[in-house]
């Protein structure tokens, strides 16, 4: 892939978003991804050294300061325990998605302009003072004609051209670093920039969120503890969103007293079975249920807040999710291992008989906490210790681990007491069985490939015995590339017979020394300094060849490794 040179390509405005990127590399030690991806004319003298002081919180601020993209891409790294330090994905957790609101007035003009209808006719009531802005939207309480009480979602004005922006700089730069650095070949930054990219662009249209809203609120349905707002479709738009407003409190704002109010036991347990449910049963994940995304509600409820970042969980990888559970919550080390290799993309210097003794004891350790055991941070320690074995998950694993790990945080604040174990092992038929479910549209294409299997097979078994009894019977086996085996054996083949007439070169000329000629070369026979010359201009030859043809040979075969690699 050529990609254009960044100085000719880049706008004034751009310019600015890659030098504000060079100094965040630079501050936080990647100054090779600077120099490897040839940015270097964007680097500044001016950059502070950080020390001693905390480096994974200063990264954390300086995101925060370049703007929505960098804030949604931080939140996106806090799951990603495999290509971070733990400080670092901590730091991340915290980040503050908090700006300061924009003018009641484009807020009116925004709606007015998506939904074809002054803000009056709209709403019986509006209040201009938000309750909550964020970087991407802010949100208003209003009131919808007939009485029923909302709170309207509007995105901020003009985010979406930022975003495009900023993530046309990501992408150029991820390409670079990928094809020119060491570290962007081994985890592929354009490849995680554009899980990131439409994780953002679900987030940018409500329309999305509203159908989440929906899903989660049909998942939620026997859970009566648990209670989802639903969006009102008549209003809602890909940049306004209309939804139930739910009167309650935060759950990290209610402390040891206030939760004596509150069924907090039952709470906790309806909250983590159906978790479980919608992640092993149905593939879908609320990815992010931080205590901050949860609301106890007046009336003695848990209402499930901010659905923009959902990720589907496909079967094949629910089906693993059930088996490293099982394999945790047997203790057994070595299957967690063998489950976790399957699922994850081994890269360069990945040591299997390591990474299994270090999963196996990590197993043991969490087996061994018995009642306090947390499956979020079992899953989480398992993604940074692929990562660090060499050992890529897939990036839905880190995203299960970090929702049950939020889980974890949450069903402890309600519920001290709490034991995610238990709960799973309860559930464990049930998960079993959740694995081994057949969907009606499996059922079916089962059925037709038997009936298919079923008539074929006659006539496809006749057709073998006849062969067999003509003698044309023939059996192709595919175990080596021989057109490749043949190529090699030839080079290694005239590399030795190039040697061998080289050396046969050598030792004529020093026989030829003691013949008496009448050409002579300072004072040696002019035939056998020749020999000698011709001798060393075919050694040279033959090692430059080498050389080269060898590095030509291994860059074909990591190009190779790369391009048939299979997707994260």
């Amino acid at each position: 892939m050529n990609t254009p040179d960044i100085a000719a390509a880049a706008s004034p405005a751009n310019a600015n978003r890659y030098a504000a990127l060079v100094r965040l590399l630079i501050r936080h030690g990647r100054s090779d991804l600077v120099s490897g991806a040839d940015l270097d004319e964007y680097a500044v003298d001016d950059v502070p050294e950080v020390g001693d002081r905390d480096q994974a919180e200063e990264f954390a601020s300086d995101l925060e300061a370049m703007g929505p993209t960098y804030i949604k891409l931080g939140q996106l790294l806090s799951t990603r325990v495999d290509l971070l330090p733990a400080a670092y994905t901590e730091a991340l957790t915290r980040l503050q998605d908090t700006v300061e609101p924009f003018p009641a007035e484009q807020v009116r003009e925004i709606i007015e302009a998506e939904l074809d209808m002054s803000v009056r006719h709209l709403f019986e009531e509006f209040d201009d003072e938000p309750l909550a802005a964020a970087s991407l939207g802010q949100v208003h309480r209003a009131t919808l004609p007939g009485g029923r009480e909302v709170v309207v979602k509007v995105q901020r004005p003009d985010v979406r051209e930022t975003v495009r922006d900023d993530m046309q700089v990501l992408t150029r730069l991820a390409e670079l670093a990928d094809s020119k650095t060491h570290v962007g070949k081994r985890y592929g930054f354009a490849q995680l920039l554009r899980q990131f990219q439409r994780s953002l662009a679900d987030e940018l249209d409500y329309r999305r969120e509203a159908r989440n809203l929906v899903k989660l609120g049909e998942l939620t349905d026997d859970y009566d503890l648990l209670v989802v707002p639903q969006p009102v479709l008549t209003h809602s738009t890909s940049k306004v969103l209309t939804m139930d407003r739910i009167e309650g409190t935060k759950v990290t704002d209610v402390g040891p007293l206030g939760l004596m109010d509150y069924d907090t036991t039952s709470i906790a347990d309806q909250l983590f079975k159906a978790y479980l449910k919608m992640i092993l049963d149905d593939g879908f994940l609320h990815a992010d249920p931080h205590p901050g995304n949860l609301m106890l509600t007046d009336d003695g409820r848990l209402a499930l807040l901010d659905l923009g970042m959902v990720a589907v969980v496909p079967p094949r990888l629910q089906g693993s999710v059930i088996k490293l559970m099982l394999a945790i919550a047997d203790g057994n080390g070595e299957e967690a291992a063998l489950v976790l290799a399957e699922m994850g993309h081994p890269l360069e210097g990945y040591d299997a008989a390591a990474f299994r003794d270090d999963v196996a004891h990590l197993v043991s350790s969490a087996v061994n906490e018995g009642p306090e055991f947390q499956a979020g941070t079992a899953l989480m320690e398992l993604s940074r210790m692929s990562g660090a074995h060499g050992l890529r998950p897939p990036a839905e694993m880190s995203m299960i681990g970090k929702a049950l790990l939020n889980l974890d945080q949450a069903t402890m604040h309600l519920d001290p007491d709490f034991a995610p174990a238990e709960v799973i092992s309860g559930h464990i038929h049930r998960i079993m069985a959740s694995g081994l479910k057949t969907s009606p549209g499996g059922m079916l294409s089962a059925a037709l490939e038997a009936k298919e299997f079923t008539t074929q097979l006659p006539r496809r078994a006749n057709r073998i015995l006849d062969t067999m009894a003509e003698g044309e019977f023939h059996l192709r086996v595919d175990a080596i590339d021989e057109e490749r085996l043949l190529v090699v054996m030839q080079r290694i083949a005239n590399r030795v017979v190039l040697g061998i007439i080289i050396a046969a070169t050598i030792l004529g000329a020093a026989l030829l020394m003691r013949v008496p000629a009448d050409h002579k070369i300072f004072g040696y026979p002019a035939i056998a300094i020749l020999c000698f010359l011709v001798a060393v201009i075919g050694g040279g030859t033959l090692s430059a060849w080498i050389l080269v043809s060898d590095r030509r040979i291994a860059k074909r075969a990591r190009e190779a490794k790369v391009k048939h690699a299979p997707p994260r």
